[in-house]
């Protein structure tokens, strides 16, 4: 139950995606002047070290976010793969920078610092944070802590599809939910789809972000079906991006194709999006292609309703 770590996976092509939606999404609902709830169902440890044990042995940064970085804004004197970034890429850029003053890519913010990063102290903006694993609870304590935010952030090691339930409807009547569970087991699919079904009965007008995995599983390939006939049945807005990268086609030493495994594909779901949202992902997703892209697969879709 407790093998998911997300420290494995930190900046990869998945956070990008996602962390690049989440971005757009903040910036978008704190223009308004009432406080804002932004809830995180698996928070994980909410700080990663590109360096460290974990995203060192997966690698998975390296086709992500290094990757992003080196195509778009490279060191020394070399120039941008791409000239003019995306207005979205070029913040979310600017925002994982923030973490990383000396110019190099060390650290990796995990959602709850992102989000906790743009909220509002003076409009009273909360950050829910809730996480099961036991060592990443820990971590996220630790890290929450050293943020001194007082009682803006709330930590709890408690099932988030169950905990969230508490925070529906806010008093403020503003909220982001950011629904990104392990999908290791099956019953994952399941219970997001059941989440956003009772999240909608109780707060409708909330904003629901969802990330998915898309693999050759029935029940990945069904879950963005299912998310648009819920948000459909109940009249609201949506909004569904997918970023493949491809297979990777390099060769070794020896001529041979690489057997390089793990998610070549995710997307990002959202209910409720800001009306703006899908005009500025476009040429963010294109890009993002564009820089991380490595063979055979590669692809974007970006589609909406309601």
């Amino acid at each position: 139950m407790f093998s998911y770590r997300h420290a494995f996976h930190a900046g990869n092509h998945g956070d990008v995606l996602k962390h690049t939606v989440l971005i757009a999404l903040l910036r978008y609902l704190t223009q308004k002047d009432a406080a804002l709830v932004v809830v995180d169902t698996h928070a994980g440890a909410g700080l990663y070290r590109l360096d460290g044990d974990y995203a060192g042995t997966s690698g998975e940064a390296a086709d992500g976010v290094v990757k992003l970085f080196s195509a778009l804004a490279p060191a020394g004197a070399a120039k941008p793969a791409i000239k003019d970034v995306a207005p979205l890429l070029q913040d979310y850029m600017e925002t994982v920078g923030g973490f990383n003053p000396n110019g190099q890519l060390k650290i990796y913010p995990g959602s709850p610092f992102i989000a906790q990063r743009l909220l509002r102290q003076e409009a009273r903006d909360k950050l829910k944070l809730f996480e099961m694993h036991p060592t990443d609870i820990k971590s996220l304590v630790a890290n929450v802590s050293q943020l001194e935010a007082g009682r803006q952030v709330a930590v709890a090691r408690e099932d988030g599809f169950e905990g969230l339930k508490a925070f529906l409807p806010p008093p403020s009547r503003r909220a982001l939910v950011l629904i990104d569970p392990s999908y290791e087991i099956k019953t994952d699919y399941t219970k997001v789809s059941a989440c956003i079904r009772d999240s909608l009965q109780r707060f409708a007008t909330g904003t629901y972000a969802i990330w998915y995995p898309v693999i050759a599983r029935p029940e990945a390939h069904d879950l963005p079906r299912r998310l648009k006939t819920l948000a459909n049945q109940a009249g609201k807005p949506w909004l569904n991006a997918t970023l493949a990268i491809g297979q990777d086609e390099a060769r070794n030493v020896a001529g041979e194709p690489n057997s390089r495994h793990g998610l070549t594909a995710s997307g990002m779901f959202i209910i409720n999006p800001p009306h703006t949202l899908k005009a500025a992902l476009q040429p963010a997703l294109a890009q993002m292609q564009q820089a991380l892209g490595r063979g055979r697969g590669k692809g974007q879709l970006l589609e909406s309703g309601g």
